[in-house]
């Protein structure tokens, strides 16, 4: 059954067709190109060639915007990005305080959850225990280091490569990575043995 909030969206959407405010068409075209071109895909094949090329790894970190570029993923909000890299040591998380900046053209649509002021301040507050709540536990020993977002930087979490996946080619590592994982609300997981995951 849809939550409420997707009720009143589709309800909403309905009568902005139905006044022709708004073709419904173009409203899927728009949806489709933040969810498939423009979007964690992007991000994902960016994290993939960091973990497969370390000349490349090299350049994202050390000039993010012009290595992201090259890769053809670039836009508005996509300017002036910082990738900071999880280490066994490090564990990063992206926030943004003060609204919800968000890289569009590699992470996509931010989620409902990133824009809440519950995460927003959480995050900062607490940030141990807003990534208990996504399921990732840090050790003691591991630093977790919390990067605010502006309208002039956003972050982009270069993720660990999992452990047991240095057989998978570029395309099978980027199917790995998550926006969750982009955001460092989540780690990336290797392949399931034996089954389809």
């Amino acid at each position: 059954m849809p939550s409420d909030l997707t009720l009143r969206v589709k309800s909403l959407e309905s009568l902005l067709v139905e006044k022709g405010l708004v073709d419904s068409a173009a409203l899927d075209a728009m949806v489709d190109l933040y969810e498939h071109k423009i979007g964690p895909r992007n991000g994902a094949r960016v994290i993939a060639k960091a973990w497969i090329d370390p000349v490349y790894r090299q350049r994202l970190l050390a000039d993010p915007d012009r290595a992201i570029a090259e890769l053809g993923y670039t836009g508005l909000q996509g300017e002036h990005m910082m990738v900071v890299e999880n280490t066994p040591k490090v564990h990063n998380l992206v926030v943004c305080t003060l609204c919800s900046c968000y890289p569009y053209p590699t992470l996509g649509l931010p989620p409902i959850w990133y824009k809440s002021a519950a995460y927003r301040s959480r995050a900062v507050i607490d940030p141990r225990g807003i990534l208990r709540e996504f399921g990732i536990e840090i050790p003691d020993d591991v630093e977790a280091r919390v990067w605010d977002s502006t309208a002039d930087l956003r972050y982009l979490v270069l993720p660990e490569r999992p452990v047991g996946t240095d057989g998978l080619s570029e395309d099978a590592l980027a199917a790995l990575v998550t926006r969750d994982s982009m955001i460092g609300v989540a780690k990336v997981v290797p392949p399931q043995k034996g089954g389809s995951g």
